[in-house]
């Protein structure tokens, strides 16, 4: 009998290994998409304050939380782990466009280009910018992933809102807390810093808890599609783990 349960044990353990480095049909065009908005949001979006009705607020913030619904998604449907693996790639992808946004910046333009005023507008993030939008990025990521796993296990993967929503509130709060302060103290007003932080962070959270809906119908359809929903039981949630 000790020889069956030795056996049956070393049958599990192989199983779970399989199952883990099982391939998805999926998995990666999540990633793509990930990086891909991150990326936007944080070049294209990060420089331009709009103003609608009066309210004004950085064009940045309509777009980055949507990279918050694709970590909820990677978390909710392939765990922790994946998750982790997606968020270190996104910080990767963000330190080269701020590595090569500086490098083309500093390329001496050709006499007869006359818009390279114009480009250092548009690409001159100041260094304390970009480590304070890295740094942010990277905390409040691992934040949302850590929480909405946590909160999946507690609620027996049951009320997907309350941790979509919940991983929000927290990964964008720390992420909030971060950037401002490290981006422009000093620079701002503290009654400024403190009312766009609080702004920004409301569009986020709200911007999350309105697409609920299509969360719900994103997340569904992995978890069919991947035959996968994933409980990070035995999950190793240190966050500088590469490995699955």
């Amino acid at each position: 009998s000790g020889e069956f349960f030795t056996l049956l044990f070393v049958f599990i353990i192989k199983k779970r290994a399989m199952e883990r480095r099982r391939a998805y049909k999926y998995y990666d065009l999540v990633m793509a998409s990930f990086v891909t908005v991150l990326l936007c949001a944080n070049i294209i979006g990060a420089e331009k304050v709009v103003n609608i009705y009066g309210f004004s607020f950085g064009a940045g913030v309509l777009f980055f939380p949507i990279s918050y619904i694709f970590n909820d998604v990677l978390t909710e449907v392939y765990g922790y782990a994946r998750s982790r693996k997606v968020i270190w790639a996104g910080f990767g992808a963000l330190i080269f466009a701020s590595f090569m946004s500086w490098f083309v910046r500093k390329l001496p333009p050709d006499p007869n280009w006359p818009y390279q005023s114009a480009y250092d507008i548009v690409f001159g993030q100041t260094p304390r910018i970009v480590i304070a939008s890295i740094t942010a990025f990277w905390a409040g990521e691992f934040t949302n992933s850590f929480v909405l796993a946590k909160m999946k296990l507690l609620t027996r993967g049951r009320f997907l809102w309350t941790r979509t929503i919940g991983s929000t509130i927290a990964g964008e709060a720390v992420d909030s807390l971060i950037f401002y302060p490290v981006a422009f103290y000093g620079f701002w007003t503290n009654e400024l810093l403190l009312k766009v932080m609080i702004a920004n962070y409301a569009i986020k959270v709200g911007w999350e808890a309105v697409i609920t809906p299509v969360t719900y119908k994103f997340v569904n359809f992995l978890k069919r599609a991947e035959n996968e929903d994933y409980y990070d039981w035995d999950t190793d949630f240190n966050p500088f783990k590469v490995q699955v």
